[in-house]
């Protein structure tokens, strides 16, 4: 990717995780442009790496060859038809990383007939971990489609679907997923310094202890059921804390919580939609 000019409209957290990831990776930093409103926000980047910033998206499209559009979905429309002019000019990649904004929306907002990929990546992008799922519109061509894959692969896992709206899955499950972690993390924490644990050892063996599970079963050739079952012992301490889980109904909770997460991308897509 040294040769690829890579703009971000828009510099907030997932734009600095991604750009984080990609100069982690190698990209230089000179074939990264930033763009934002807010001056402060474009300094901020200047702990990750010198990247070239602006405050005009209509520069940073001249300077790419993708444009990865990193701004709040309820802004998205007023901010692409402010560049529809450029984006038809140069016609670089755009790759959207909004959630519910569907590519028919975006690309009515650009001018029509672009080349788009939407995407839902995570905030572990910043430590290269990440996992993404993409979809490409019609117009994307087969170069396009490695460069949307090498750019969100840099950063983690990048998937492929079939379906626009398999992206609505992608959120509930990876794209907020890192919340759904932390928010466990905070929880183990909290009850091991309830346990008398100090909270700096509960904090070290809660975070060691989640990497290390994760590190294992993606190492495994087994499922993370029978990862859990292998470490749990009948009538043993492991085996009480999961009564207690499923007696609550953890499962069906999860299951809940993440049909919530969908469901409200579908919500977001049909309240912001292009017609």
């Amino acid at each position: 990717m040294t040769d690829l000019r890579i703009a971000f409209i828009g510099a907030g957290n997932m734009a600095s995780s991604i750009i984080g990831g990609l100069l982690k990776k190698g990209v230089p930093a000179s074939s990264i442009i930033a763009s934002d409103p807010n001056p402060q926000t474009l300094s901020t980047l200047n702990d990750i790496g010198p990247v070239e910033t602006t405050c005009d998206n209509n520069e940073a499209i001249t300077k790419a060859d993708v444009v990865i559009l990193a701004v709040k979905p309820q802004v998205m429309q007023s901010v692409l038809e402010a560049v529809q002019t450029t984006a038809q000019q140069h016609r670089p990649l755009f790759i959207s990383i909004a959630a519910g904004i569907e590519s028919h929306s975006l690309d009515k907002w650009l001018g029509g007939d672009m080349a788009i990929v939407r995407c839902m990546p995570n905030t572990p992008a910043l430590v290269q971990t990440g996992a993404t799922g993409l979809y490409a519109n019609a117009n994307v061509t087969a170069a396009q489609r490695t460069n949307a894959y090498d750019i969100l692969a840099a950063v983690g896992i990048a998937l492929w679907v079939n379906n626009e709206s398999d992206l609505d899955a992608v959120t509930a499950v990876s794209g907020s997923g890192p919340a759904y972690f932390f928010l466990v993390m905070q929880a183990m924490q909290a009850a091991g310094e309830q346990l008398g644990l100090s909270p700096e050892t509960a904090r070290q063996l809660t975070l060691q202890t989640a990497l290390g599970s994760a590190k294992m079963a993606v190492a495994s050739d087994v499922d993370v059921a029978e990862l859990r079952r292998r470490v749990t012992s009948p009538k043993g301490t492991t085996h009480e804390a999961i009564n207690v889980f499923q007696q609550a109904g953890l499962e069906e909770l999860f299951a809940k919580a993440m049909t919530a997460c969908r469901d409200r991308a579908i919500s977001l897509a049909r309240e912001l939609q292009s017609d």
